[in-house]
């Protein structure tokens, strides 16, 4: 597992397994964003067998599965209000970070400006700069 920060409250990465929970846990988050779907992953890191790991740990856990064709804004009106209601620090996940870290940057687009969001992206591995236009 590895963690990428993107704010103080959010961060990204990529496909987590049920046995990283307890260190996503002891690392502070309270809850896990899946931006994965289902049909990418077999059957033990599939949203509900997350969702019973992170649970389990008293964790929040929320399925937003996003994928670069079906990105739409429902999505990330659902992402932005899972890390404004998170009593905590959110880690979300897919395949690498990269549609975590889009969707993320697509929902602060009205909260931040697009230098302040391609460059947290950038400091975490992720080039947003294709994204300007649609952040501005």
């Amino acid at each position: 597992m590895e963690i990428r920060p993107i704010t103080p409250d959010y961060a990204v990465s990529p496909q987590i397994a049920a046995e990283d929970i307890p260190a996503i846990a002891a690392a502070g988050y309270t809850t896990i964003l899946c931006n994965r779907p289902d049909a990418e992953v077999p059957p033990g890191q599939q949203a509900d067998a997350i969702r019973r790991a992170a649970e389990a740990a008293g964790l929040g856990f929320v399925i937003n599965p996003v994928t670069h064709q079906g990105l739409n804004d429902d999505m990330v009106a659902v992402q932005a209000a899972t890390i404004r209601d998170s009593e905590g620090p959110v880690l979300a996940y897919c395949a690498s970070g990269t549609r975590s870290t889009i969707v993320w940057a697509l929902g602060q687009a009205s909260q931040m400006s697009a230098d302040s969001i391609i460059e947290a992206g950038a400091k975490a591995g992720y080039d947003l700069s294709g994204l300007r236009d649609r952040l501005t």
